[in-house]
């Protein structure tokens, strides 16, 4: 009989059970966790160091860092690293590939200086630490908001148009060829006759056309999608109709006084001061509208709270051209004499007269960056005149039957109205005063022309005759980029209002209206000191001098009559001092310059021999 099988003692061949705290599992160390170093060769770390268990925890090295458990997450405080400064040439991205142009994009000087508003070449004036330290911020905020605006210029997609040598010989035809898919729409004709002859304005988005015509007709429409607003007859002679700061206000000069209308048609106000008006032109910066009228006054109305803030006589009999400045507000009025003069609400007088024509003026247009005017008048001549301190013209032309009315577009072209013709002339570019040399586009029309407008932000130009009104297409004409907060064609009712709030809290007063509107930032030093004067005169003693120095007491027997007069003579000597030390400066530099000259005069060479001479 075989052996039975028996099972194996404990004890013999089967290992013995491994402990509890051997068989758990090792925990995964983190990437933010420090590796622990255990105390003999695999053994675990062992309960928490308690006071009763202290023999069993490990001792830790003196110099050993201490973590501290934080009191927001459970997970352990690793120690901060000191902060290693990479260069930028070593970055890399997440690829591990490495920028070839690392830090910004570099932006060329003349693209920034075209955004630059401060003169760098006037030196900053001798003032207080804490003045020229604004001045130097200012200054800097200035640099990389000029440097934020040449960078974004890219996002601008849109460019002027335009058309080249051969194509400004062709006729019509071809340019409705040539904006056929894109402002076919924007041409058009209203046959108007019996209500003609036309007066027109565009409102500053572009969008909204306003025309009215000699026999009462008043309309207003989006021209864009020729959708009707309102339609009136006032039943009297409208002379000049204006858009006000918005599409939503209509002024309109009837043959007695002036009206002003919603975009319903509804007359909200009756401004009966201002009567026989002829010529209307609207501020936008200062709410302000301007008036010209056949008794020879120059009338300010402020549309914001409805007052007449200046009413001044031009003592030149009937005014009816008048045009203003984009750049300063300045109102340029045309007379019988041929002179050409500027106005501003806050002086009574003219700030300049011009003379311009032999006989009366025309028409008077100034382009949007204020630098050139251009005039027609009943001597058959056009000029262009240079508005930057010298007032001269620079360049003229004869025309064979006088230009009645002259605009200028947002790009510097010229447009003049000529009874039933119309011509434009173009220049280099925009700063560049339009060259008079050769037409850049001529278009007849079907009765003579009555008013001229160029819309804003598009190549159209409208055109009021004895017709009605005529929608030209004149490539390269208007601003292709518009800002979206100031001037958007696009807005909503919503986006409207807050516009005029904005602009409402933004309005300049009309006192700050003057020729150089840079030099508002600069002291006036002749009228400052003419002020004092007077206030001394007034006063009798200067309060702004400087008092004698009187020494404060002090205690201890330190104030007695020898101290105070023995203080007293210290500062004198010591002003008598910078005083002497002042003339002496000035007297070597008068010798300085004195040398100078001399040198300069005799123009001899140099020699090594001079620094004897005394």
């Amino acid at each position: 009989v075989g052996e039975m099988e028996t099972a194996p003692k404990p004890g013999r061949d089967v290992p013995p059970k491994k402990d509890k705290l051997q068989t758990k599992r090792k925990k995964p160390r983190r990437y933010w966790e420090e590796e622990t170093v255990p105390t003999t060769d695999g053994a675990s770390p062992g309960p928490p160091c308690n006071k009763k268990n202290r023999e069993l925890c490990p001792q830790r090295p003196k110099n050993a860092h201490i973590l501290k458990k934080s009191r927001i997450s459970k997970k352990p405080q690793v120690p901060k690293k000191p902060r290693e400064w990479k260069n930028p040439e070593s970055q890399r991205s997440l690829s591990g590939a490495q920028d070839p142009f690392p830090g910004p994009a570099p932006v060329p000087v003349g693209v920034v200086q075209k955004f630059c508003r401060i003169d760098k070449s006037r030196k900053l004036p001798r003032s207080k630490a804490k003045t020229r330290s604004r001045l130097e911020v200012a200054e800097a905020e200035e640099e990389e908001t000029s440097i934020k605006a040449a960078r974004s210029e890219l996002l601008l997609a849109e460019e002027p148009g335009g058309m080249g040598a051969r194509r400004r010989r062709s006729c019509r035809v071809l340019i409705f060829f040539f904006f056929f898919h894109s402002s076919l729409s924007q041409h058009f004709d209203l046959n108007l006759r019996q209500f003609g002859p036309y007066r027109l304005n565009y409102s500053r988005t572009g969008r909204h056309l306003a025309f009215g015509g000699r026999r009462g007709h008043v309309a207003a429409l989006d021209w864009v999608t020729k959708k009707l607003m309102c339609e009136i007859n006032v039943m009297e002679a409208v002379r000049d109709i204006r858009f006000l700061h918005s599409e939503a206000l209509l002024a309109v000069a009837q043959n007695r006084w002036l009206h002003i209308y919603d975009n319903q048609g509804i007359e909200l106000h009756c401004i009966r001061r201002c009567d026989r008006v002829t010529r209307l032109e609207f501020l936008p910066f200062h709410f302000l509208l301007a008036t010209a009228s056949e008794t020879g006054f120059l009338t300010y109305l402020d549309v914001s709270v409805g007052k007449i803030v200046a009413a001044l006589n031009a003592r030149a009999g009937r005014l009816d051209v008048m045009s203003q400045n984009p750049y300063n507000a300045v109102i340029h009025l045309g007379h019988s004499n041929g002179t050409v003069s500027l106005w501003s609400p806050a002086m009574k007088e003219p700030l300049a007269k011009i003379l311009c024509h032999r006989g009366g003026v025309r028409a008077v247009a100034v382009d949007s960056t204020g630098t050139y005017m251009a005039t027609s008048g009943l001597d058959h001549q056009l000029k262009i005149f240079d508005l930057r301190g010298t007032y001269q013209p620079l360049s003229t032309r004869t025309l064979p039957h006088g230009a009645g009315h002259l605009a200028f577009s947002q790009r510097g072209l010229l447009v003049a109205g000529m009874g039933d013709v119309v011509n434009i002339w173009a220049g280099q570019g925009k700063a560049s005063p339009p060259s008079l040399e050769q037409p850049y586009l001529t278009h007849r029309l079907s009765g003579p022309v009555h008013g001229l407008q160029f819309c804003p932000f598009e190549d159209v130009l409208g055109v009021g005759h004895s017709g009605g009104i005529t929608s030209m297409l004149v490539p390269g004409a208007g601003e292709p980029n518009f800002d979206g907060l100031e001037s958007n064609p696009y807005r909503s009712r919503k986006q409207r209002q807050e516009w005029e709030v904005k602009a409402l809290l933004e309005k300049v007063p009309a006192e700050l209206i003057c020729l150089d509107p840079r030099a508002l930032a600069e002291v006036d030093v002749i009228s400052l000191e003419q002020g004092k004067k007077e206030r001394i005169e007034r006063l009798g003693y200067d309060p702004e001098a400087k008092a004698p120095f009187q020494p404060k007491p002090k205690q201890k027997g330190r104030s007695s009559t020898a101290s105070l007069v023995k203080r007293k003579r210290k500062v004198m000597d010591e002003e008598h001092r910078d005083k002497v030390r002042q003339s002496l400066q000035q007297q070597q530099q008068q010798q300085q310059q004195q040398k100078e000259a001399k040198a300069k005069s005799t123009g001899a060479r140099p020699s090594a021999l001079d620094r004897f001479v005394c």
